[in-house]
């Protein structure tokens, strides 16, 4: 039997992956500035500014790449679903979030991107974590960073191997295992970005500007083993259960959804008079 080939939602040519290399590259140095700026460096004095200044850039670069991968392609119907599954997301957020790393979002987020390909999976994970904002009121200078992590977690999902003949049990189990290590990458990712902001800490797991990279890196690790390994684990496991539970129905919904749609479909306009002529009786 011929695999049928993965629908894209969004096809990305040259520009969007120029733009999404951009816009990523630009949020690793958001990130991990801080462990490469020297001590007496202007950055690391004004690091508290830092993230007002990255989330007025972010959203931005975001919006660059939402625009240019539209221009490769984002029509109507992925826009509306696009709608759809960010407003499903958002709404699945607040569910969990706040109690035990509990968040079934990223189950959602990691399917659709597998479905729909890593450039709707980039665009949804970023809107959807922007909309919950919305939602829940988080909204802050975290959030962009939050925006850009969720949209590498979506993409992530987009580009494992294998889509056309990877079905069934090899393809959820794929799935679940991706899913708990974007779990776990989307915390300490999540985490490097408030670590190096919050002084004082403990002298073990304290940022300290301008130390070696490596010690850094060790305080780090301490830091996340400490405060957040137990909430990451937490959505980790919610992720590969609820994949392993609902992920087939979900993903067979969605390719389903992705067939009717027929997102790749040349679209053909005909002469209105044309179509309703008949043909004169003779």
């Amino acid at each position: 039997m011929t695999p049928i080939p993965q629908a894209k939602a969004v096809r990305l040519g040259a520009r969007s992956v120029a733009a999404l290399v951009l816009v990523s590259a630009v949020g690793v140095v958001a990130f991990g500035w801080p462990l490469l700026a020297d001590q007496g460096s202007q950055l690391t004095a004004h690091a508290q500014d830092a993230p007002w200044l990255f989330a007025a850039l972010l959203p931005l670069l975001v919006g660059v790449v939402a625009a240019t991968i539209a221009e490769s392609g984002l029509g109507a119907k992925a826009v509306a679903m696009l709608g759809v599954l960010a407003a499903v997301g958002a709404g699945l957020r607040p569910l969990g979030a706040g109690t035990a790393g509990l968040e079934p979002m990223f189950f959602l987020m990691v399917l659709a991107g597998r479905v729909l390909g890593p450039g709707f999976g980039f665009v949804l994970g970023s809107v959807t974590m922007f909309a919950s904002a919305l939602l829940t009121g988080g909204v802050g200078p975290w959030m962009p960073f939050q925006m850009l992590s969720m949209g590498w977690v979506a993409m992530g999902a987009g580009l494992l191997p294998g889509p056309e003949r990877l079905r069934g049990r090899a393809e959820l189990a794929l799935l679940a295992l991706y899913g708990a290590a974007a779990s776990l990458a989307y915390g300490t990712v999540m985490n490097l970005y408030g670590w190096t902001l919050i002084p004082g800490l403990g002298s073990g797991i304290s940022f300290q500007a301008g130390d070696p990279l490596h010690e850094n890196l060790v305080r780090f690790l301490a830091y996340c083993l400490a405060t957040s390994l137990g909430w990451d684990l937490g959505r980790a496991v919610v992720t590969v259960l609820l994949t392993v539970a609902v992920g087939p129905a979900v993903l067979k919904a969605l390719r389903r959804a992705t067939r009717r749609a027929a997102f790749e479909a040349p679209v053909a306009f005909t002469s209105v008079t044309a179509a309703t002529k008949t043909p004169a009786r003779q």
